[in-house]
């Protein structure tokens, strides 16, 4: 019986990660329950997929779908994290918030985006990366600031000669109608 759920379990894994474009391995010892289904809120929340299970079936999953995330990586209790690039870079900002961070019991071991390996420190990094929206906002920011600096220019020079005609007859002395 523990086969046929150890090969049920490995091949919801596998199935899932098929459309995996990102994955955060974290470890996760030392939360108590409520903490952890704290977390797996916040992770689904994001759109990630996050699953406790022992080593050897994760890796029998990964292995499947042609990943290596070196051995360190996958010991002792850890917790896989997966979804398409932004659901990864959302769990990975659950995983290093304020709240987790404080109780010094998640850390990062691995990651994976875009079908690269990424070590625990540069897995650590993706909570760094910016949302879509905040992006595309900075990428409309680059480029209209050209044409924004531009406009202000071309509408500065009549401005200014309003002014100067402006100063100029206020200068001059009033003349009696």
């Amino acid at each position: 019986m523990p086969n046929l759920v150890n090969e049920m379990i490995v091949r919801g894994m596998s199935e899932g990660m098929t459309q995996a474009e990102g994955m955060v391995v974290v470890t996760f010892g030392g939360l108590d329950v409520a903490e952890t289904e704290a977390i797996r809120g916040q992770v689904a929340e994001a759109g990630a997929s996050m699953r406790m299970v022992r080593n050897r079936l994760a890796r029998l999953a990964l292995s499947e779908k042609g990943i290596d995330l070196g051995v360190d990586s996958l010991q002792g209790n850890v917790a896989i994290a997966w979804g398409d690039s932004e659901a990864a870079i959302g769990a990975a900002k659950v995983f290093a918030s304020k709240d987790v961070k404080k109780a010094k019991k998640v850390a990062f071991r691995a990651g994976l985006l875009d079908g690269e390996v990424l070590d625990a420190a540069e897995a650590a990094s993706l909570a760094d990366v910016p949302d879509r929206d905040t992006l595309n906002a900075q990428i409309l920011g680059v480029i209209s600031g050209p044409a924004r600096g531009l406009a202000s220019v071309i509408q500065a020079v009549p401005s200014a000669t309003a002014r100067v005609l402006q100063a100029r007859a206020d200068s001059l002395p009033a003349s009696e109608e």
